[in-house]
């Protein structure tokens, strides 16, 4: 009778740390992303010069396009 309590326990037991394990592994993974995102933001000049960078980006294609085949416009 005893055996079975004890098996329970330990299913349990191990239920809880695979469930913090997972805990950790979403921790890391957010941590890196939110690393990423700094590097990302400071290397343009934060929030606003990444757009500028975008807007620009998109504007000079959208130039190109229109140039090389003026017969879509």
């Amino acid at each position: 009778m005893f055996g079975w309590f004890y098996e329970k326990k330990q299913a349990l037991l191990e239920k809880i740390e695979e469930k913090g394990q997972g805990i950790v592994e979403y921790a890391l993974i957010l941590a890196a992303v939110a690393i990423i995102a700094i590097y990302v933001l400071g290397k343009n000049g934060g929030l606003t010069g990444a757009v500028n960078t975008a807007y620009t980006n998109a504007a000079s294609k959208i130039s190109e396009a229109t140039t090389a085949n003026p017969s879509n416009t």
